[in-house]
């Protein structure tokens, strides 16, 4: 590519402007592997000047495989083009390998399945978590394929241009119905494996509204949120008095509404395994194409069950 006559600032934001699908710092990373030239010379430096009027040229290697091994697990996708995939991540899948969960994993999945479509991120061979939902929570994901989109949705989330909504069951019953929880989220100070509202946490903001109360003990809530820090959910209903049924860290004992429910309904919500949380609605611009798309899941088998005893129940 030639550099245009009023061609100004640092080389590597040049070619990343020039190129439009590589991030900065990919195209930095890159002319340090001596990968750019100048006029058939060697770019030395990602800070350098551009020249106007010089000749560039960027060689950008085939992506490398990636770490996790590609395993055939199902997945439900609800739609796929070339630069990403929206699926419904079931209850019990973890997302990313980590230690405790090397495979078996989401991205393990849509290795598999994507296979030489994805176009590589950061010069690696594999899809672009742009979010995460924890292992026990399930519904709606968008996967990144290249790293155009990735950059672009990561660049939306950060913006909060995504909407991300969630039902929720909870114990108790909110008041006010509808409201805002805005508290900082970060490490607990005692058990780090944990997160907590604390002082000098992110700036976090959930919105909820009830959707049905079940007499006094339990309620379905609906939660939108601004921000996406580490369970934010679950910490900032737990934080005013309602915490998520089943959930296994942020719920310390048998909570006090569960006195007033039938002893139908109180022994599911008891016995329910994991949290009940599921990411429900999508929605997001499409980062190449720019149209607006909309997704919307159906609660889990699991928590439709649960929902269906609880109206049962507290007729």
């Amino acid at each position: 590519m030639i550099a245009p006559p009023d061609a100004t600032g640092r080389a590597d934001r040049f070619l990343a402007e020039a190129i439009g699908s590589l991030s900065r710092s990919r195209v930095k990373a890159l002319i340090e592997e001596g990968r750019a030239t100048r006029d058939g010379a060697p770019v030395a430096d990602p800070a350098e000047p551009v020249r106007p009027g010089a000749a560039y040229r960027l060689v950008e290697p085939p992506p490398a495989d990636a770490a996790p091994a590609p395993q055939a697990i199902p997945l439900a996708i609800l739609h796929e083009d070339a630069d990403l995939i929206v699926l419904d991540k079931p209850a019990g899948l973890v997302v990313h390998p980590a230690p405790g969960n090397p495979d078996g994993t989401l991205v393990n999945a849509v290795l598999a399945h994507a296979g030489e479509e994805l176009a590589g991120i950061g010069g690696e061979k594999r899809p672009g978590i742009v979010h995460r939902l924890d292992k026990d929570t399930s519904g709606l994901m968008v996967v990144a394929k290249t790293e155009f989109a990735h950059q672009a949705l990561s660049a939306a989330f950060a913006a909060r241009e995504l909407d991300r909504r969630y039902l929720a069951l909870v114990w108790g019953v909110p008041s006010p119905a509808a409201g805002a929880i805005e508290a900082p989220i970060g490490r607990h100070p005692t058990d780090r494996k944990r997160m907590a509202v604390v002082p000098r946490g992110k700036p976090a903001l959930t919105r909820y509204e009830t959707l049905r109360a079940f007499g006094a003990g339990a309620a379905l809530l609906s939660c939108r949120l601004a921000t996406g820090r580490t369970h934010q959910i679950r910490v900032h209903l737990a934080h005013i008095g309602h915490p998520l049924v089943g959930d296994p860290v942020y719920l310390r004992r048998i909570p006090a509404a569960a006195k007033v429910l039938p002893e139908a309904a109180r022994a599911a919500l008891l016995a329910f395994p994991r949290q009940a949380l599921h990411a429900e609605t999508l929605g997001f611009r499409h980062p190449r194409t720019g149209r607006e798309m909309a997704f919307r899941s159906a609660p889990p088998p699991d928590f439709a069950a649960l929902v269906m005893i609880l109206e049962q129940s507290c007729r």
